[in-house]
Parts: structure tokens; C-alpha cells; sequence
């Protein structure tokens, strides 16, 4: 059976001795990807795109994590957002984009289908356990014209295992009273490859009031004709989780002690359920073309209770926020293998939003009594409507240099319904192209140089104003972001990769919105612009390095604060001047490995004035070790922040204190130890 990860088939083109025409590509590859990609299937990313990372499951699928997201710590130039709030835990994000939750500009997909909640946030990331994922794939820039909403600065792809014969099972213990399964199952034959896969996880946590369990299931079912001329399948995903909300810490709560939680957080608590559910069908049409179709059905609901700060007359920070929201789409490319020189490709996609929102306010108690509240702020019911097309080709005149036109375009309707009786459309934003260049040339079969220029949007979300025209609500156009790069890609000894990139970002009418506050400012014109270097070296049999230095800042070019300040010049908040990641892990024979992962990031500002100071740097050090007691159980041991750094995350709350604003802290965990069982039955 052919699987979808043919996506991530790069690995073919950097285990060397290939001819120009196969390398004229900018991808890296971290671990072991499995290399199943069919000449008219729809383009891999690597050979349409420029800066994109591939990570093997080999890499992930005996981490240690709260959350999926934190994986993607290992790959390059990736901030970690760690609010480490219950179910709210953070977000993984690039390019200089932060995961405040305000700007959501990084497109997540799980095989492929869009899973972004409607305000950008990446909650259905936490669907998927480690064991299940068979490659991770980053699309960096603003040159991929298959996705059109939340696809500003690049996209996630999660691939999950399908097809294949096999019983994983991955057995979990250590701080904090961690407990977690895990069961991965695949039976592959006679044309049918059914995949099925268990997680349970719970904790203590780190904090008091910090208790979570969770839990994930998911089948998939794929059926191939006859010389592989269709594939057909379902997925299904559900998956329910239950935590307890430490909360937000003062500065002095946080000296007094960081593993605290104040008796006004007693009450806040997260339920949340996500459920996903897919048809695929790809089908081979002829010798020279193919179609691929995925109709798709997302559900999250989410009961959240929620406690920032102390007791403020007249503001009422206690809240519970619930969401319920239902996402319906179809997207359906095809593939055109017009000369051995050219192949274009055609999409179009749309997606159906019925989602609602409550917000209910609460009067100050301690510990806060959410069962009636003082108001209901947000009782709301929106749509939102996207429908997207795009067309892209791959010219390679010789076998040096490959040149990849392509334009995509969207639209958007919707409508919201709120208390009183009123209703109101989203805002016109007309149609929204999107053209884009990417040319790679292969100066040498070791050596590729490459440049691409494209643009991608922004438009607003939420449940009311200012992504719906309330009555005396300003119109809003689009923010086009125009991105362009510049890069090599190259080998400089068998088995190493490296690639440096410079690149620069702007972006017109950008606006920070966060719909849970109801608070939205415009940024205006903004600058986003780094430089990235990263490499993946294999030495010999025992040992495999890697490592990664971004180079990133974000200014405003031109916005006013609502008193008329000017803006211009400051940093965007949230927004690291470097992130940086190396690892090593050496095979000292069949039975050892040991492993050493360190991540480091800058400071950055927490407001708009840039005048409270910078927050948020940190050096941890993680290391492993495992031994294979036999062909099919082994035995591993993780210390995550192996030196004890205490770091912690920060934001600033200019909310809820009624103008004793103050920067706000959640506290990431101490030095901490797992050890697992690994069975293959």
C-alpha cells in the first residue's frame, strides 16, 4: 500500500550519489523517513518547495512529553510557547511569529487535513501521541500555495502511521506522578491496511492544582485496487482531556514559590473533547494523471474555567469560556505529469465553520464559585466560509534548475449572531490572490542554491466585532504578508546537510486579535526578517549531530497606540532575537544509545511600548539513554532540564487589574526523569 507519507520522500534525495536533477531541492531531513512516492501523485513538498524540514518518526516516538507540541522543540528555529495551563499548554511557532494566541500565523495539518481551531490555535496538535506519528513536516515562508487561512509564515504537517504490520507498545513512569500508555497497531495485507492506536497519560504536574489525564484514540482503515489505481480510507480520532489550572503567577508569587498556586486559581479547571473524522480517495487516471480528495469533519468543544488575577472592583476577571465548534471541508488537487520536464498541479478547497461561544463572568469568592455567574458577556453563534483555489507548476528546463510559478486565491463569507438579537456579516474582504515564485539551481550535485517570493494573508477571527460588522464597526482589509528568501543548500562531506537562509517578511493592516478577551490592536505595518542556519550530520555508524542557530527579529514600521503614541520601530512582543538547537546521539553498539538535546532562546518584550523590561530566555539541557534487552523489548530513561534551570513563561496583563498592570509568569518544571518500556509484540 502506498502510504501518504510519500510527502516526506526527501530522505531518497540526501543519502547522496544522486544526479542533479534529484537534489535540485532545499529540504533537510532529521532521523529516518520512509521513501514511497508515486511519479504522478500529488507534489511532494520537497520537490515544490524551498526551506522545508522533514523530522522521522524514529525521533519522536520514544520522547518523553506533556504535549505533542513540545516535540517539535527538536527541529529548527521553533519557539516553544509553554503556558503550561492545564489543556491551554502552548503552541510551536517560526519566523518570528509568537504564540501569544493573538496573531496565530502557522497553518497546522494532521495527514494533511487542516486542524487549527477558528482562531488559529493548534489544540488539535494534542490529539496526537508520539508512537503514532511517523513524520513531522515544516514548510517555512510564504511560498506554498496549498494552504490559504492561518498560512502567513509556513505550516505543520503531522503524518501519522498507516499501513505496515506491527504492535508497538510504549510504557511510561516518572515526576510528578507521570503515568502514560501507549498502543500503536497495524495490520497491512491483501490490499487492506488498517492502523489503530490507544494513549492514555496522566500527571500530577509540576504545580500545585496542576493535575491532568487525557486520553486519545484513533483507527484507520485504507483500502488499494488492483495496481494500486485507487486507495481509499477513513480516519477517525477522539480524544478527551481533563486538567487543572495552576494559574498565572505575580513576580512575587513566583520568587516565594514558583511550584505554587494561589487559592484564587482553587476552581479553574478544563474539559475538553476534540473528535476528527476523514474520507481520503486518490485515484490514478491514466498514466500521466492523479486526484487526490479528503473530506474532513473536526469537532472541539471546550468548557474552561478561568481565574487571572486578584480581586479588581467592577471587572470581574473570573470567567468561563465555552466553545463548541464544528469545522466541515473538502480539499481535491490534481496532478498533471504534463512533459518529464513539467507537472502542474490544481486545488480547491472549502470549509464550513458552525461554531459557538459563551463567556460568562463571575463576582470575586475564593475560591471562585463558577455555577452562577454576575453576567453573561459572549453568547454568540458565528460562520465562517472559506473557499480556496490554486494552481502551481514545476518546470525543470534543465536537470540544474527547477522554477515553480504559482497563484492561489480565497474567499470569505460568514455571519454572527449575538445577544439582543443581533446579527452581522464578516467583514468583505473581496477576493485575496496570492502569487508566488519559488527557483532552486543545483550548482553542483552537492550544491544548491535557492530563492523564493510569495504573498500570504491575514483576516480576522472571533465570534463578534472586528471580525463582523457590528453596527459602527470599521471596516478591515486583509493583511498581505510579502515574503522573500534567499538560500543554499549543500553537503560538505557524505552524510551532512546544511542550509543557510536569509529572508525577510512584510506584512500591511496587521492586526493582534484574541477573541477569548474580546481585545483586538492593530499593529499596522510590521517587518519580520532572520537568518537561518541548521545542519544534520551523520559521522560514521555511532554518531549523528545536529544543530540550528535563527537569527529573528519583528518590528512595527508604522502603528499608534489608541492615545496616539507612536509605535514605530518597536518590537512586536513575544519575539525572541535567536533560537537555537543542538543535539547528539551516539550508538555505541546494537543494544546502547545515548542521546543529548540542548534548546536556548532570547529574551523578548511583553508590550507594545517596549518600556517593562525583556522576559522569557532560557538554556535547557535534556539527555537520554536506552538499552535493548532483546529484538523486541527495550528499556529507556529521559531527564528533561538535566541542569535545573528555573525559566519560566511570561505576558503582560494589561486586562484585568484596572490599571495596575504587571507582567504574569507560568513557571516550566524542574529537572525531571521517565523511565519507559518499549515492547514490539
Amino acid at each position: 500500500m502506498r502510504t501518504k507519507a510519500m510527502v516526506s520522500a526527501v530522505l531518497a534525495a540526501l543519502c547522496a550519489g544522486e544526479a542533479r536533477a534529484q537534489s535540485a531541492d532545499a529540504a533537510i531531513t532529521l532521523g529516518s523517513v520512509l521513501v514511497r512516492e508515486g511519479a504522478n501523485r500529488p507534489l511532494a513538498a520537497h520537490r515544490v518547495l524551498t526551506s522545508v524540514d522533514v523530522m522521522g518518526g524514529d525521533q519522536v516516538h520514544e520522547k518523553n512529553v506533556s504535549n505533542s507540541w513540545e516535540l517539535l522543540g527538536q527541529m529548527p528555529g521553533m519557539q516553544l510557547t509553554e503556558t503550561r495551563q492545564g489543556a491551554e499548554s502552548g503552541k510551536a511557532t517560526f519566523r518570528a511569529f509568537n504564540g501569544e494566541g493573538y496573531l496565530n500565523g502557522i497553518k497546522i495539518l494532521i495527514d494533511g487535513i487542516p486542524s487549527n481551531v477558528n482562531s488559529g490555535n493548534q489544540r488539535f496538535i494534542d490529539m496526537v501521541f508520539p508512537l503514532d506519528i511517523d513524520y513531522i513536516e515544516v514548510v517555512r515562508g510564504t511560498n506554498d500555495p496549498r494552504y490559504g487561512l492561518h498560512n502567513i509564515g509556513g505550516n505543520i504537517n503531522l503524518g501519522t502511521r498507516q499501513g505496515g504490520t506491527y504492535t508497538d507498545a510504549r510504557l511510561t513512569y516518572g515526576s510528578y506522578n507521570t503515568r502514560e500508555a501507549q498502543v500503536a497497531i497495524g495490520r497491512d495485507a491483501n490490499g487492506v491496511a488498517q492502523n489503530y492506536f490507544l494513549a492514555s497519560q496522566a500527571s500530577d504536574g509540576y504545580r500545585d492544582h496542576d493535575r491532568s489525564k487525557k486520553y486519545s484514540l484513533s483507527g484507520k482503515w485504507f483500502y488499494s485496487g488492483d495496481d494500486d489505481l485507487f486507495n481509499l480510507g477513513l480516519i477517525a480520532r477522539v480524544y478527551h482531556h481533563e486538567a487543572d489550572e495552576p494559574g498565572f503567577m505575580t513576580a512575587a508569587e513566583l520568587a516565594a514559590d514558583r511550584r505554587g498556586s494561589a487559592l484564587k486559581n482553587a476552581n479553574d479547571v478544563d474539559d475538553r473533547d476534540m473528535r476528527h473524522l476523514s474520507t481520503h480517495l486518490d485515484l490514478q487516471l491514466g498514466d500521466a494523471v492523479h486526484v487526490s480528495n479528503k473530506l474532513y469533519y473536526n469537532r472541539y468543544e471546550d468548557d474552561r474555567q478561568v481565574t487571572f488575577t486578584a480581586y479588581v472592583p467592577g471587572n470581574a476577571p473570573r470567567q468561563r469560556r465555552q466553545w463548541d465548534e464544528k469545522q466541515t471541508g473538502l480539499l481535491s488537487t490534481m496532478t498533471w505529469a504534463a512533459t518529464p520536464a513539467l507537472t502542474v498541479e490544481g486545488g480547491f478547497n472549502a470549509e464550513h465553520q458552525d461554531n459557538t461561544y459563551r463567556r460568562l463572568r463571575y463576582s470575586h469568592a475564593i475560591p471562585t464559585d463558577f455555577s452562577t455567574p454576575a453576567r453573561i458577556q459572549n453568547d454568540d453563534r458565528y460562520s465562517l466560509d472559506n473557499l480556496g483555489a490554486y494552481a502551481q507548476a514545476v518546470y525543470q528546463p534543465t536537470s540544474a534548475l527547477k522554477i515553480v510559478p504559482a497563484y492561489r486565491v480565497d474567499r470569505f463569507s460568514g455571519s454572527t449572531h449575538l445577544p439582543g438579537g443581533i446579527t452581522a456579516p464578516l467583514q468583505r474582504y473581496g477576493t485575496i490572490g496570492q502569487p508566488k515564485l519559488s527557483v532552486v539551481y543545483a550548482i553542483t550535485p552537492v550544491l544548491n542554491i535557492y530563492a523564493n517570493w510569495g504573498r500570504t494573508f491575514q483576516v480576522l477571527t472571533g465570534s463578534t466585532a472586528p471580525a463582523y460588522l457590528t453596527a459602527g464597526q470599521a471596516t478591515f482589509r486583509p493583511s498581505i504578508n510579502t515574503g522573500k528568501e534567499l538560500g543554499i543548500k549543500f553537503t560538505p562531506a557524505v552524510g551532512t546537510d546544511a542550509r543557510i537562509a536569509v529572508w525577510r517578511q512584510d506584512a500591511t493592516d496587521e492586526v493582534a486579535n484574541m477573541p477569548a478577551t474580546g481585545t483586538s490592536v492593530g499593529l499596522g505595518q510590521t517587518r519580520r526578517e532572520g537568518v537561518d542556519l541548521q545542519f544534520t550530520s551523520r559521522l560514521g555508524d555511532h554518531w549523528t549531530l545536529w544543530g540550528s542557530h535563527a537569527i529573528q527579529q519583528a518590528k512595527v514600521v508604522r502603528a499608534f497606540t489608541t492615545d496616539g503614541t507612536a509605535l514605530a520601530g518597536n518590537e512586536v512582543i513575544a519575539t525572541p532575537r535567536y533560537i537555537s538547537n543542538i543535539g547528539v546521539d551516539y550508538r555505541g553498539n546494537e543494544r546502547w544509545t545515548f542521546g543529548l538535546q540542548g534548546r536556548m532562546q532570547g529574551d523578548y518584550y511583553i508590550e507594545e511600548r517596549n518600556t517593562q523590561g525583556r522576559f522569557g530566555a532560557f538554556a535547557v539541557l535534556d539527555a537520554s539513554a536506552s538499552y535493548r534487552l532483546s529484538e523486541r523489548v527495550s528499556v529507556d530513561v529521559q531527564v528533561k532540564n538535566l541542569t535545573g534551570r528555573d525559566y519560566a513563561y511570561a505576558w503582560y496583563d494589561n486586562f484585568f487589574w484596572g490599571g495596575d498592570d504587571q507582567p504574569m509568569f507560568s513557571p516550566a518544571p524542574g529537572r525531571s526523569a521517565y523511565v519507559s518500556l518499549n515492547l514490539k509484540l
